[in-house]
């Protein structure tokens, strides 16, 4: 599909796979020509120009984020009528996805659970992360380099991100092997959506009871650990939290967080195993690995888009929106905008403004783990990169070059590999 072939009044951006498949012409389509465009099945108006993203993100008085993890319907018992439905969302707050988790909270609610969550990670707290995610990826290093290859999102992405979040909270280290099993065992599918129904049964919820019964410990019997600091620590107000308010932050890091790093690692090693030049490259330096990790971040964002609500009626990019408007940021389609990047379909490690990219959000919403998820990228591929002379694709599981087979997330939402399989050839000594 190229540019030349696109009329979106012919394209369900929300079903077609080809689309899911390769979003790129359809981005630089529609930003080239509609960068707010109201489709017609749904009557939702895709965002994808950069500016008109910020414009929606910094205005949380007007687009709630109620819906944020939903799809193109808003299916509630009530008719959305109204000048300001600020009330009415709220009222009916149950019947939204994921609608006790903070992504979908609004002010005031969310700006004191955001305040609270961003006492758990602080910058303190993630210098002293560090250590782990260095000694945690050696770990998974040695067990994996020596078998010549491995499945990197099962075998390390997912493992590695559940540890990382689980060593920020101070989970104790007897509990890791739990979390791995909750949250990083086969078979079952890479976090698609933050439901998280699994044949373990609701992810979620045993999250919330796992964290409720150690606020509750630390609150009876405090000690000198992080999970004290939680069971302590109090909304701006001074008011202590319920444990499950606590619980369902914390519960959050796992299931937001998770997503967007696993599906960073594994974007970031497909493209790495897939140019030799550039492979060599970071090894020679390593000190561009981090703008690699935000240029990768710009041209392939882990999450392609998230939707939000009008509470009232307003106007962007020409369009004016009644209240109750569903709207859809495409975050992986403003990083391809041309206004702000020169050349945006060019990958360059060196793009001096490369960071401005939008796979974290901006404003309120802006991705409170986004320190951690790019520490996790560093670390790993920098040590990966060290560990070994040479990173490739399996030819066995994905074809031969020019001809790969990618086993990707079906998803208009995300972007990433339900799998994917390296080889590697080690390299001697550490």
């Amino acid at each position: 599909m190229s540019t030349v072939d696109i009329d979106p009044t012919e394209i369900d951006f929300f079903t077609d796979a080809s689309v899911a498949a390769d979003s790129a012409p359809y981005f630089d389509h529609m930003l080239a020509n509609h960068p707010v465009w109201r489709e017609d099945k749904y009557g939702v108006v895709i965002v994808t120009g950069y500016e008109e993203a910020l414009q929606v993100y910094h205005q949380p008085e007007v687009y709630s984020s109620i819906n944020r993890t939903g799809g193109p319907v808003v299916d509630l018992p009530v008719e959305l009528a109204g000048d300001d439905l600020t009330d009415l969302l709220e009222q009916h707050r149950r019947y939204f996805p994921t609608n006790d988790q903070i992504v979908t909270f609004d002010p005031p609610m969310h700006t004191d659970h955001r305040a609270l969550l961003m006492g758990l990670i602080t910058p303190k707290r993630l210098k002293e992360n560090e250590d782990f995610l260095k000694a945690t990826a050696d770990r998974f290093l040695d067990e994996l380099l020596p078998a010549g290859g491995c499945d990197y999102i099962w075998d390390y992405s997912k493992r590695y991100a559940v540890l990382a979040v689980a060593d920020l909270l101070g989970v104790p280290v007897s509990d890791h092997p739990m979390l791995i099993e909750l949250l990083a065992t086969r078979p079952g599918p890479v976090l698609g959506n933050l439901k998280l129904q699994t044949a373990h049964g609701n992810t979620l919820e045993r999250l919330y009871d796992y964290f409720v019964q150690k606020i509750e410990e630390r609150r009876a019997v405090p000690a000198n650990d992080i999970l004290t600091g939680m069971a302590v620590a109090t909304f701006p107000d001074g008011t202590l939290p319920e444990p499950i308010q606590v619980a369902r932050i914390a519960a959050n890091l796992f299931a937001a967080g998770n997503e967007t790093t696993v599906q960073l690692l594994g974007i970031s090693l497909a493209r790495i195993a897939e140019d030799p030049e550039l492979q060599e490259r970071l090894r020679r330096e390593p000190a561009l690995v981090p703008k690699f990790i935000e240029e990768t971040l710009r041209v392939e964002a882990p999450i392609r888009g998230s939707f939000r609500l009008t509470k009232v009626a307003t106007s962007i990019g020409g369009l004016d929106l009644a209240p109750g408007t569903v709207v859809m940021l495409l975050h992986g389609a403003a990083g391809r905008d041309a206004r702000v990047f020169d050349n945006p379909a060019e990958f360059d490690v060196t793009r001096p403004n490369s960071r401005q990219h939008l796979a974290f959000g901006r404003g309120i919403h802006t991705c409170p783990g986004a320190p951690l998820a790019r520490a996790e990228a560093v670390f790993s591929i920098t040590r990966l990169l060290e560990r070994t002379a040479s990173i490739g694709i399996s030819e066995k599981h994905h074809g031969p070059a020019g001809d790969r087979h990618w086993d990707l997330m079906e998803s208009y939402k995300f972007r990433g590999h339900n799998h994917l399989h390296l080889t590697f050839v080690q390299r001697e000594g550490r």
